[in-house]
């Protein structure tokens, strides 16, 4: 294989890559904005559901 057939698709590759990353990011903006649209401002649940320590229950 000569080196210039490496080359070019190795150059394909990084156009492949590229243009997923920025198809992947333009995606997430826009499901972001969606989303944004039907949350209206609500507190986001907790990440986890373990049970509230002791001094958090003695404080609140």
């Amino acid at each position: 294989m000569p080196l210039g057939e490496i080359g070019a698709f190795l150059l394909v590759l990084v156009a492949a890559l590229i243009f997923g990353n920025l198809w992947f990011q333009f995606v997430e903006a826009i499901l972001s904005q969606v989303k944004k649209l039907f949350t209206r401002r609500k507190e986001p649940p907790a990440w986890h559901t373990l049970p509230p320590d002791e001094e958090d229950r003695k404080n609140g």
